[in-house]
């Protein structure tokens, strides 16, 4: 019976993603074990040191959906780790003189990290594709909306005129950074683990360095300068990895459920009958693809400083820290996945209305172009002066409910500075975005590039 949601057969369904549990579930980390054992066995009878039969009986043992989970976990919960159990099963599947073969020179944890290691091959393969699916969809949405005028928002109140297309790039830029920094991880982190009982590879004598480069080939891993089983860095910083991009998604998804708002409504999540609806009130669409890139960002968050945690470990194996490990990194890669895979439905179906970004840059009657005003009567009147006159205006056209060009108009000292059309054409939002365009492009060019 699952304990946390996420593994749950119901609330799993928005918490991660069925092709990440299967990448990083139980029973793919089983298997995972097993095809380190089988890869031993190759890499050391192409040696001469297990024999060709006993290497092809192991490697045919090697299922999983063989094992007798029970029994197991009966030897598990005997030993502290699966791997024991693991391999008297192999041995047995594979018969009486290939058993006395397997895990030969291996200790515990070289088949348990490089399992992980394996695991995390396929859980980032599954991470970069909706990666770049989201990603090339934010381009899209950039490029589409270059030149959509919205309002610029800080302290959630209008500061000066953007163009949604802006937004998304904001939005997508940390995104090519993240895969960015991926590709340079994987080569760190795509590692086989092999050092027998202290790192040293003492049982295989000097053959064990050939061992391990063996073993490396045949599962497609790089070798380490050194056994990293007490060197915790690699998988830590896949685990930050994840807590980064987290943050990421966070800030498109915070941005995206504030534009949902009823007085806002300015972009949609992607609607189908009954999406985000609500039990009592008919007419509710809730962010609900927000509100679990938010939650399921939040998990990964709690568990990074978890495997933080884990690098102290004492001496050659640890008591404890390591052993914390497997609690936190398959869920922080399901939730992150999760996380992903709701961020790219909502980039790639997305409603937006540029019509009432519209009307929502005009609700203030132009005051969000109060600093642009400015900017233009400062050499004439002096910044000071300049500011105070806009401010003024800004007081006047609040209070009697009418646009900033008409309060600006009936100030003397403005009036003799700007003529009338002067004046409508520096209060038109479409006249004061800046850089905003190159910058879209930039960032669509990189992501395109």
């Amino acid at each position: 019976m699952a304990v946390n949601p996420a593994d749950g057969a119901v609330w799993g369904v928005l918490y991660g993603t069925d092709s990440m549990r299967g990448a990083v579930g139980e029973m793919a980390l089983l298997q995972r074990m097993l095809d380190v054992e089988a890869a031993l066995a190759r890499a050391q009878a192409r040696l001469g040191i297990v024999p060709e039969a006993a290497a092809r009986a192991i490697t045919e043992a090697a299922r999983a959906d063989r094992l007798d989970l029970p029994k197991l976990a009966a030897a598990t919960r005997n030993t502290g780790y699966p791997v024991v159990g693991l391999v008297k099963q192999l041995g047995a599947l594979a018969g009486e003189e290939a058993a006395r073969w397997t895990h030969w020179g291996a200790t515990t944890q070289d088949v348990l990290d490089t399992a992980l290691v394996l695991a995390l091959r396929d859980a980032f393969a599954l991470i970069r594709t909706d990666l770049d699916a989201t990603i090339a969809a934010l381009a899209a949405r950039a490029r589409e909306h270059r030149g959509t005028v919205m309002a610029g928002r800080t302290h959630l109140q209008h500061a000066l005129p953007v163009t949604f297309g802006y937004k998304c790039a904001v939005w997508l830029a940390p995104l090519l950074h993240a895969r960015e920094t991926l590709e340079a991880l994987l080569p760190r982190l795509l590692r086989v683990q092999f050092g027998g009982a202290v790192g040293t590879l003492a049982s295989l004598g000097e053959q064990g360095p050939a061992v391990a480069d063996g073993l490396a080939r045949e599962l497609d891993l790089a070798v380490p300068e050194i056994p990293w089983h007490v060197a915790r860095d690699t998988v830590t910083e896949a685990v930050c990895w994840c807590g980064i991009l987290c943050g990421t998604l966070s800030k498109m998804a915070t941005d995206v459920m504030l534009l949902m708002q009823t007085e806002v409504a300015e972009v949609f999540e992607p609607h189908e009958a009954g999406r985000g609806g609500s039990s009592t009130m008919p007419q509710k669409r809730n962010p609900i693809a927000c509100e679990y890139v938010l939650a399921q960002s939040r998990g990964v968050h709690a568990l990074v400083p978890q495997v933080m945690s884990a690098m102290a470990l004492d001496h050659e194996r640890g008591t404890g820290p390591w052993q914390a490990e497997p609690l936190a990194i398959p869920q922080a890669l399901l939730l992150t996945h999760g996380a992903l895979d709701q961020a790219r439905q909502i980039a790639q179906g997305m409603t937006v209305d540029s019509a009432r970004m519209g009307r929502n840059l005009e609700a203030t009657g132009g005051a969000i172009m109060a600093e642009a005003v400015m900017m233009s009567l400062a050499p004439r009147l002096g910044r000071g002066a300049a500011h105070d006159a806009v401010h003024h205006a800004c007081d006047l056209a609040l209070e009697e409910r009418i646009p900033l060009a008409e309060a600006l108009a009936r100030d003397e000292g403005v009036a003799k500075e700007m003529s009338p059309e002067e004046i409508a054409r520096i209060t038109d939002p479409s006249s004061y975005l800046g850089s905003a365009g190159l910058f879209v492009d930039r960032v669509v060019a990189a992501a395109e590039g």
